[in-house]
């Protein structure tokens, strides 16, 4: 399996878990508004993993913490594309 195909799995199984726990409870906010609003689970699931992905950069590449106001942002700025 190739290395971006491992990072999207693991993307995909943090935001289930998030989505599932509730936790952070802004993941779950954000799925609904944007299932509400058209977009379907597939989609959404991509969005909040680009906002996830940011965190991630910043963390292996830039050697930061995770910053979760950061995270939380880009997560309501969707389904605009998390820049920050």
């Amino acid at each position: 399996m190739k290395e971006n195909e491992i990072l999207r799995e693991q993307i995909s199984e943090i935001v289930k878990n998030q989505l599932e726990n509730n936790d952070p409870p802004e993941t779950k906010i954000i799925y609904n508004q944007l299932t509400n609003t058209g977009y379907n689970d597939f989609q959404t699931r991509q969005m909040i993993g680009q906002c996830l992905a940011v965190e991630l950069f910043e963390i292996i590449k830039m050697s930061k913490p995770f910053d979760n106001d950061r995270y939380i942002k880009n997560l309501k700025n969707l389904p605009k594309e998390p820049f920050e």
